[in-house]
């Protein structure tokens, strides 16, 4: 796959990105179907296809249960993957928490880092609890990551979004978003259309309806899903979660499919 570049970042990213929640967290997850957590051996060898298939960035945040830790020890050549984490949300004995005070950001990220075994960390993103608007404007979140980017810990920072209101000042003000794409919920529409106006980054989140955009879960089918989101211009990676080799090989071929069609 070729990579696109993340907004003006200077961030080169596979158009797909791969999800890590299911290799860290079994609980309180909305999918179509239960699974169970990958061992060492299967998130290595999922990591390394990957790889192998062009994808080139990792989706993880501390919400995914040790999800961090275990691409700190299982990711192949580590420091040549583009890596987004997130702030703010802490899931712990089968609850989500959130936290956006200045003290834990710097906290969060300096965990993140060790559990990576990196330097620096490529992109941060508030994981907003919902109230997005409310954290822009009154938590120390956003400001204190514009320090650690300057700092050097964090390449780029922005917020994984609820609302259309926070998607549209995050990506005035940060360089990356988070938003969510597919045909049923359509409440981004604009902050996607704004951000490719501004070249700013996009990481499409929800695209597969968290797995229901499958025909076998009564959606309109994957390859469907991978159209609708990569229509939109200023797109610069779409996150999927899967744990299945197959699966991950035919999203890949996919997606090659539909943008080679554009």
């Amino acid at each position: 796959m070729e990579l696109r570049q993340l907004g003006s970042t200077g961030i080169q990213v596979s158009p797909l990105g791969l999800g890590t929640v299911k290799i860290g967290r079994d609980q309180q997850v909305k999918y179509p179907a239960g699974f169970k957590i990958p061992d060492d051996n299967a998130v290595r060898d999922l990591l390394a296809l990957a790889w192998e298939l062009g994808i080139n960035l990792v989706d993880t945040a501390p919400a995914y249960g040790n999800s961090e830790e275990r691409l700190g020890n299982l990711l192949p050549h580590k420091n040549d993957w583009v890596i987004v984490t997130k702030v703010g949300e802490i899931f712990e004995n089968g609850q989500s928490s959130f936290d956006f005070s200045a003290k834990h950001t710097r906290m969060s990220v300096e965990r993140t880092l060790k559990h990576l075994g990196r330097d620096y960390v490529d992109v941060v993103l508030v994981h907003s609890d919902g109230n997005d608007m409310q954290i822009i404007e009154q938590e120390a979140v956003l400001e204190t990551l514009a320090e650690l980017k300057q700092a050097g810990l964090l390449r780029a920072y922005g917020m994984s979004t609820k609302t259309s209101e926070g998607g549209l000042w995050v990506v005035e003000n940060t360089d990356v978003v988070m938003a969510t794409c597919n045909p049923v919920d359509l409440h981004d529409e604009a902050v996607i259309r704004r951000a490719n106006e501004l070249n700013k980054g996009v990481l499409v989140k929800k695209g597969l309806q968290s797995g229901h955009a499958d025909k076998s879960a009564g959606g309109g089918g994957i390859e469907a899903a991978f159209e609708y989101v990569f229509k939109h211009a200023g797109i610069s990676s779409m996150i999927t979660g899967t744990i299945n080799p197959d699966h991950l090989r035919d999203n890949v071929s996919m997606v090659e499919k539909v943008l080679a069609a554009l």
